[in-house]
């Protein structure tokens, strides 16, 4: 067996297992027009939540009498509000066939251990100042929004979004939560969710943690998932992460 051989034998592949928190979008009734509706509201609340956020469609609970399901405008829905279908899971054989056709993953039914994710905290916003006077009129100070602060421990599942301004949080945050903030993300307890700082593309931010065992840091949309991490001599560690480039810089506090 020549060298050719050999090298064309090397694997170019990995199998590997991920523990990936994937949000489910359970349908409980066939009303798109609702659904449009009622997804733009919680957009308007907290639209970073909804960037290209994975879902999984629960399509299961649709009772038998209920018309016949649009899939293909359900997709049409969840991509124009930031959703990306990953898959399905459906019961009634008309919607088996859709999911089917339109070439989804359909997977099998929900384990039991699924629960409601909590509606996201927001940074309240600030209220308008009052109109100066058109002779004292100065020029415009920049915008500076309150900071979020977090005293109790964040759960799994939930998500908390620092609109405008910097988040700190003072307790541990789990594995499957998620915290968001368009500025600085503090964390001063155990941090092992996922952290996206500069959501509004603010290249600045910085995230600072003072135990690093993250599922995903990002910075303005540039990322690293717990893979990689764990390869850094600085995981478990105090850290403070920015961004260079296109490149997420990982040092010791």
């Amino acid at each position: 067996m020549n060298l050719a051989d050999l090298t064309d034998q090397d694997p170019v592949f990995r199998l590997k297992g991920n523990m990936l928190a994937i949000t489910v979008l359970e349908l409980a009734r066939n009303d798109l027009a609702r659904l449009d509706r009622q997804l733009a509201e919680k957009v308007a609340k907290a639209p970073n939540f909804f960037n290209d956020t994975p879902v999984l469609l629960g399509l299961e609970h649709l009772a038998e009498a209920d018309a016949e399901l649009d899939l293909g405008s359900l997709l049409d829905i969840c991509h124009r509000h930031g959703l990306l279908a990953l898959g399905a899971r459906a019961s009634r054989p008309g919607d088996i066939a859709a999911v089917e056709e339109l070439g989804l993953p359909l997977l099998p039914p929900a384990s039991g251990r699924e629960r409601p994710l909590p509606e996201p905290i927001e940074a309240p916003p600030p209220e308008p100042a009052e109109a100066e006077p058109a002779e004292d009129a100065q020029p415009a100070e920049p915008e500076v929004q309150p900071t979020l602060v977090i005293t109790r421990p964040v759960r799994g599942g939930q998500q908390i979004y620092a609109h405008g301004g910097d988040l700190v949080v003072l307790s541990a945050v789990s594995p499957g939560a998620e915290l968001i903030a368009d500025g600085n993300i503090h964390v001063y307890g155990p941090l092992r969710g996922r952290v996206l700082a500069g959501a509004n593309g603010n290249v600045e931010a910085r995230i600072f943690c003072q135990q690093l065992t993250a599922e995903l840091l990002s910075i303005a949309g540039r990322y690293k998932v717990a893979e990689d991490l764990r390869r850094s001599p600085q995981w478990g560690k105090a850290v403070q992460v920015s961004l260079s480039g296109d490149v997420l810089n990982i040092t010791r506090l």
